[in-house]
């Protein structure tokens, strides 16, 4: 089994998530008492969403990046970033390491690949619906058309991440929030939606989506699952 290296705590919500994913994935892949071979390093979230207000994405691909080689050096055999939105600095922790990392965004367009949907709606911070890291990255190599909401929707979503998912606050009234920007996005011809923020799991599912509904830390996750058990 190849040892993961995870990088988390971007919020420890979904982090915890991460780990339940692929410790699960071990167990019923190798059975008994078996588990993942997993180094973890858990952030203050607070102080990697300070760079963020701050636009300082360089110095997050530095601080992230430090503590990829930190986790390659304690013998991690490939890097998992446990969040959407610093994937923002994905080459960076690349160029910091000489092992693979696991990118969200490519284990999530594969999945759309495999359902055979031509366009789908982003739904995630500011920072990942605006950024072209994430959408252009699937457009690019999975040939998936990607659209996102509307500024006033945009900053709806971005608030409920910020002021009450990474806070662990549930909210049902945010949930048919959520709903109804589904709805707009699907008028507007998305065929699937992807939870491009791995908070947005803990308040929808996919009871609560009318369309395919692409789960980035199930995905990603699995993903990662998959690569560690593989010869």
């Amino acid at each position: 089994m190849k040892r993961l290296g995870l990088l988390g705590g971007m919020s420890w919500e979904s982090s915890i998530e991460y780990e339940r994913i692929i410790n699960q994935f071990v167990r019923r892949k190798l059975g008994g008492m078996a588990s993942a071979d997993l180094i973890i390093r858990s952030f203050n979230f607070a102080d990697i969403e300070e760079l963020q207000a701050e636009n300082a994405w360089e110095m997050a691909g530095v601080v992230l990046g430090e503590a990829a080689h930190e986790l390659e050096a304690a013998g991690a055999d490939a890097i998992v970033l446990c969040t959407n939105t610093m994937h923002a600095v994905s080459d960076a922790i690349e160029s910091a390491v000489s092992i693979p990392l696991i990118h969200i965004a490519d284990a999530t367009g594969f999945a759309i690949h495999q359902s055979n949907l031509d366009t789908v709606a982003l739904l995630g911070t500011r920072y990942t619906m605006e950024k072209d890291f994430y959408a252009g990255r699937i457009r690019d190599k999975f040939q998936v058309d990607v659209i996102i909401p509307d500024e006033r929707d945009r900053a709806t979503i971005h608030d409920v991440i910020y002021s009450e998912l990474v806070q662990g606050v549930i909210n049902p009234e945010s949930r048919d929030r959520y709903q109804d920007i589904i709805q707009r996005l699907v008028a507007r011809g998305a065929q699937g939606v992807i939870a491009g923020c791995t908070e947005i799991e803990l308040l929808l599912s996919e009871r609560d989506v009318p369309v395919p509904y692409f789960p980035t830390t199930r995905i990603h996750a699995t993903a990662a699952a998959a690569f560690a058990l593989a010869d």
